[in-house]
């Protein structure tokens, strides 16, 4: 059996059994396309930039894991299988949640801290698959990772043990310290951002008149909105977002014009979260 028919054969198989599955290159996924190179279509439903994209190949990173087999056997995933390298698979879109362990000393800390559950080999060290989705979360200790919602893992086999149930203290590894309350129309309270109120680099005038753009943008947008929204919040903390001059009625305003649009106060929320987290604010 070629190394395609061997990879396409375990996609398949773990398609099958309801396990949403991506070709990798060498240990990441395949860039996007043309058409969606810098996201220009949008993104795919639940990425963080999510927007429709109608992209027959596998582009978005996780967001392309699919269990359809004729997109698994399409002339654009073949291409894809052609080069690959190896499976990789989305774990929160199969209930999984995968702990990825980098190195000996992670194993046994997992080992004296974790339940048991199945375990697969990986090349320097284990991933400890549980039943149920979760949060992703990179270095959540030295030499762990969780990878679950919003992720990949690669495929490596079906590994030996009993998969359990996910545990509380697997969950607690991703959860920070409590954050700040989240802008909401109604009453928004997020923190300053940086500095003292006043925007340094600029006149208020040119604030002011960088919100009403971003108003006008959401409200004069006609598809797309998730993705309008998420880089109208992305544009205005890029400018404004390490002075300090937001206030709350400056967020207020902006997520009023996205409910405007249909957009769920969660979406809101997400959208700016998520905006923050790209600029590392």
């Amino acid at each position: 059996m070629s190394a395609v028919s061997s990879l396409l054969k375990t996609a398949l198989g773990l398609a099958a059994g309801g396990v949403p599955v991506l070709p990798l290159r060498g240990k990441v996924p395949f860039g996007n396309c043309r058409r969606c190179a810098d996201n220009a279509c949008g993104g795919r439903p639940n990425m963080k930039n999510a927007g429709p994209c109608s992209c027959p190949g596998p582009c978005h990173a996780w967001a392309a894991a699919t269990t359809d087999p004729d997109v698994i056997r399409s002339g654009v995933w073949r291409h894809a299988w052609l080069r690959a390298s190896a499976v990789a698979y989305h774990p929160g879109g199969a209930w999984l949640t995968v702990v990825d362990l980098d190195n000996a000393d992670a194993i046994t800390w997992a080992r004296e801290t974790l339940p048991a559950t199945q375990t697969v080999p990986t090349t320097r060290g284990e991933h400890w698959i549980y039943l149920g989705p979760m949060q992703s979360a990179n270095a959540v200790r030295p030499g762990a990772d969780i990878k679950s919602t919003m992720s990949y893992a690669r495929y490596l086999g079906p590994g030996s043990g009993t998969m359990t149930a996910l545990p509380d203290v697997v969950r607690a590894l991703a959860v920070k310290d409590p954050a700040p309350a989240r802008p909401a129309p109604q009453a928004v309270t997020v923190p300053a951002l940086a500095g003292g109120g006043e925007c340094r680099h600029r006149t208020p005038a040119y604030l002011e008149r960088g919100i009403a753009m971003a108003e006008q943008r959401i409200t004069e947008a006609r598809a797309g909105i998730h993705a309008t929204v998420y880089r109208t919040f992305l544009a205005v903390l890029s400018t404004h977002g390490r002075c300090g001059c937001l206030t709350d009625t400056h967020i207020g305003r902006l997520f009023t014009a996205a409910q405007a649009k249909g957009e769920s106060p969660r979406h809101c929320t997400d959208a700016w979260t998520n905006a923050r987290t790209t600029l590392g604010l």
